[in-house]
């Protein structure tokens, strides 16, 4: 399998269901002969123009022509360039996209995907990096899916596009091209709902979502010199969440940390808390911790280092609730 980057298993997976379903559309902010700002749909006007559409600058625009497109008969993939940028066309999303099937009874439902990178790592200006995830996994009716490797992404955006419901696809900005990894050739899919353990381990459980995976990762492997043995979760789908796997793990472990790029108050890794509090709760030898960005705005790129979870303050929470 070759070795590949997430923003070209975005353009792969994109590529591979055009060929494969003649209605799909791509519509967005310069996704058309610009290929978009991440080169994500890079190719694919060339290949059909009718298909890829560029749109006005406007993120409700963008949302509310998905919905009358899907309940149109056709399969539209979105694209916000931005996460931060989405709060424009919430209403749309939130209060319109997620609601189709309830509000028409199971008459009709809305087989959109919305892409948009998020989080740290690329210096971006202000509301560019912000992790708001957990806004939109507050409304009921929208799968959220939050993979961190280019095999996942690949799989479950494929996924995602076939699904006859809407999904909000964020994918890790810091990933784009600084993660890599092997990407099976041609179709194939990875199940919605179910998280993967990206490593094993005994001692502690830390559960993480997107580019956080990789800072996990990072922390795991500096515990284990310590003598501390870490099971790392990507959850990879945030709704539906996993809830057996978390259970299984920490049930095991006795421990978890769970870790955000979101600031921490309200963020989704409370919902993981509270989760992991309910279906293992007499497991537990110690508090879980949370790791998580400051509750303040996102800052100014400088500080970008300083304000993102990082393997140095994951560390601390691992030996921190395996010392207790």
């Amino acid at each position: 399998m070759p070795e590949t980057t997430v923003v070209e298993a975005v353009n792969q997976a994109l590529a591979v269901e055009m060929a494969r379903d003649d209605r799909m559309l791509i519509i967005g902010e310069d996704v058309g002969k610009t290929g978009g700002v991440f080169r994500a749909t890079d190719g694919l006007y060339e290949r059909y123009p009718k298909r890829v559409i560029d749109t006005p600058l406007s993120e409700g625009v963008i949302a509310g022509s998905a919905i009358g497109l899907a309940i149109a008969g056709w399969v539209p993939v979105a694209e916000i360039q931005f996460l931060g940028f989405a709060h424009n066309g919430f209403n749309q999303v939130v209060d319109q996209l997620a609601r189709v099937r309830y509000r028409s009874g199971g008459r009709f439902s809305a087989q959109v995907t919305i892409r948009a990178p998020y989080g740290a790592g690329v210096r971006a200006p202000e509301l560019h990096s912000d992790a708001f995830e957990a806004h939109f996994t507050h409304a009921p009716g929208l799968k959220v899916v939050a993979p961190s490797t280019p095999h996942d992404v690949k799989g479950l955006l494929l996924a995602s596009i076939r699904d006859p419901d809407p999904v909000l696809f964020l994918e890790p900005l810091r990933g784009y091209r600084q993660v890599r990894g092997d990407v099976p050739e041609g179709d194939y899919t990875v199940e919605i709902g179910k998280a993967r353990i990206a490593r094993q381990g005994t001692d502690v459980t830390v559960v993480a979502w997107s580019a956080a995976v990789q800072v996990a990762l990072q922390a795991a492997e500096d515990a284990q010199a310590q003598g501390v043995s870490v099971e790392v979760i990507d959850l990879r789908t945030l709704v539906p969440l996993d809830v057996a796997t978390l259970a299984e793990s920490v049930t095991r472990t006795g421990r978890a940390v769970v870790v955000q790029e979101a600031p921490l108050t309200s963020g989704f890794g409370a919902e993981v808390v509270a989760t992991i509090q309910e279906e293992a709760f007499f497991s537990l030898q110690a508090p879980i911790r949370r790791v998580a960005a400051p509750d303040v705005p996102y800052p100014v790129q400088l500080l970008e280092e300083s304000y993102a979870p990082n393997a140095e303050r994951v560390l601390e929470a691992i030996l921190s609730v395996t010392r207790d």
